[in-house]
């Protein structure tokens, strides 16, 4: 028997230092080849990156052209012949009244038709989700089938309110129309995250004696934040890029920057100066408030699915 036992403990041993041995090889391939994949992985994110950059590179150096050079080469010039950047084309631009009023138009119209919508929504999610009302789930049906809704079948009676209001062609009608057709997401979207929310912890706010307003602003809020910077950056991008909603309801006298370029492409030839720094500027503020606000963007749309 102890011999037996011997020959089993040398099997045993040798077995275990074979195991060992071969351990930190397969352990180096693996990691060559985690690196490996990793890079390849990021060189093509890299690659597909500068991809969908490529227009905003090429509109950003054309802004930087001459007219004469944009009319008798491509934007690529500017890599062998780069003495034909100048910033004379935004000079131009900041010269001209009308684009300068309608980035300030725009502006008038995309914050406060962003702020309402966050506000409302916010406080809409949170009855709809803890505040208990007399056919609150039919109320929500309703709000729930709003979405589907197409902006185009409400411009005609739309028009013919804000006529009747006195509002029709003025900043504050193309805020409420934003403000009204981004509502039914904005409460949808917020309804279901703060619902989420752990009922033990409000009931414990409740016990300390916060009081709805105070639970909302002190608790839900807080919480909140990722879904509603989402939510936030959704109604800046619709709103600042759209151009049917202002062509109709705004004011012909100073549009919003998307009418001003639509209005300026009639005249392609003549004000390509104006136009190509002017396309940028519209493009380039949406992308830095997206930018400036992504890590909050990616919480919000990745809470759903963690949860």
């Amino acid at each position: 028997m102890s011999a037996e036992t011997g020959t089993a403990a040398r099997k045993a041993t040798s077995t275990a230092t074979s195991t060992a041995t071969s351990a930190p090889e397969k352990s180096w391939a693996s990691r060559i080849a985690a690196r490996t994949a990793g890079g390849a992985v990021r060189v093509v994110l890299v690659l597909v990156g500068l991809f969908w950059l490529m227009p905003t590179i090429g509109l950003l150096l054309s802004s930087l052209r001459d007219p004469s050079d944009i009319a008798s080469s491509g934007w690529w010039r500017v890599f062998t012949a780069p003495a034909e950047l100048t910033g004379a084309n935004y000079a131009e631009l900041l010269g001209d009244d009308r684009i300068t009023d309608s980035l300030l138009s725009t502006v008038l119209i995309t914050v406060p038709a962003t702020v309402l919508v966050v506000v409302i929504g916010s406080l809409a999610g949170y009855a709809f989700a803890w505040l208990d009302f007399p056919g609150r789930d039919w109320w929500f049906l309703a709000v729930v089938a709003l979405l589907v809704v197409p902006v185009q079948v409400a411009l005609v009676p739309v028009s013919k309110l804000f006529g009747t209001l006195g509002i029709f062609e003025t900043t504050l009608g193309v805020v409420l129309f934003h403000t009204a057709f981004g509502l039914p997401f904005a409460i949808f979207l917020l309804r279901n995250f703060f619902a989420e929310i752990p009922r033990e912890l409000l009931e414990a706010a409740r016990l300390d004696g916060a009081g709805e307003v105070r639970l909302f602003t002190r608790v839900v809020l807080p919480l909140g934040g990722p879904a509603i910077a989402s939510l936030g950056i959704f109604q800046f991008l619709w709103v600042w890029n759209d151009m049917l909603v202002a062509l109709i309801f705004a004011d012909s006298e100073s549009p919003p920057i998307t009418v001003a370029l639509q209005q300026q492409v009639r005249q392609f030839g003549n004000n390509i100066d104006v136009l190509a720094p002017g396309a940028f500027v519209s493009m380039v503020i949406p992308l830095v408030v997206f930018f400036a606000f992504q890590r909050q963007f990616v919480s919000g749309v990745m809470a759903g699915a963690v949860k």
